[in-house]
């Protein structure tokens, strides 16, 4: 079941819940932390096995056209299972209904860690484009790949 969460204790919930299971990409204690503190204010979606979360996604507002993907999360024994996908197209749906034009996300540059590699692979494979890369936007070791996607 997919639905949008709307209580900001739940969503932090959920948050902490997925991002804990999930170290190799929200391993940083104080980073998670401003992840799951955040997201009790953003547009949240959930899906569910049952009662038990197994991925979300947040969107913030980034301008008057743009909204980011500003984190998503599924459980490691989830992943491809097209999850991340519906997740998605529910937020995708939700930008669009709300009149933006662009969505955006940021991860760490293809070519640097195989598992944010897959990250990278996913992204384009939604739709994204490459839009830049800032390199010491989180540090030298972690150049920040910006993608965009047109909504209209």
């Amino acid at each position: 079941m997919l639905k949008m969460i709307m209580d900001s204790d739940d969503k932090a919930s959920i948050a902490r819940q997925i991002l804990e299971a999930l170290p190799q990409w929200f391993g940083i204690p104080e980073s998670r932390e401003q992840y799951i503190a955040d997201c009790r204010n953003w547009p949240f979606f959930a899906t569910f096995e049952g009662e038990r979360p197994v991925g979300f996604l947040c969107l913030k507002e980034t301008g008057k056209a743009t909204m980011e993907l500003a984190v998503m999360g599924v459980l490691p024994e989830f992943h491809r299972r097209g999850i991340g996908r519906r997740l998605f197209a529910m937020a995708r749906e939700y930008a669009v209904q709300n009149g933006y034009a662009f969505l955006q996300v940021k991860t760490v540059q293809m070519g640097r860690y195989p598992c944010y590699d897959d990250t990278n692979r996913f992204y384009l494979s939604l739709g994204f484009q490459e839009f830049e890369v800032l390199k010491t936007l989180w540090d030298e070791a972690n150049p920040c790949q910006i993608y965009i996607i047109s909504l209209t």
